[in-house]
């Protein structure tokens, strides 16, 4: 099994930042892709950005330019640099891993979600 914890999720105003991080534990013997995603309530859950293995990054256009994925593989940890910010980033995140665990091979995993709420 694989736990992943996310942390920075809260209340800032428009044209702020925030950084999100989603630690990743468990019999994890391979993290391959990384990502976040983020859901509002009467929509589908969209994917926001992924990081592969090797580092290769790829942006929903709602957020090219303005959020930045980089992952720490020592730490098994993925984060999400958000800036300038819209009352219409205001969701719930998630994050999300591919895993190869011990013992159950290549699976996807969710975190628990963040609330991010941008307002004035």
């Amino acid at each position: 099994q694989v736990q992943l914890v996310e942390s920075g999720g809260g209340l800032v105003q428009p044209g702020g930042s925030l950084r999100l991080s989603c630690a990743a534990s468990g019999s994890i013997f391979r993290i391959k892709a990384m990502g976040w995603y983020r859901q509002d309530p009467g929509n589908q859950r969209e994917l926001l950005a992924a990081i592969t293995s090797g580092g290769s990054t790829n942006y929903a256009d709602s957020v090219e330019g303005r959020f930045t994925i980089s992952r720490d593989n020592a730490k098994n940890t993925v984060y999400l640099q958000m800036g300038s910010l819209k009352p219409e980033d205001t969701a719930v995140y998630y994050c999300s891993v591919e895993a190869i665990v011990v013992g159950e091979g290549l699976r996807r995993y969710w975190g628990q979600g963040t609330q991010v709420t941008v307002s004035s």
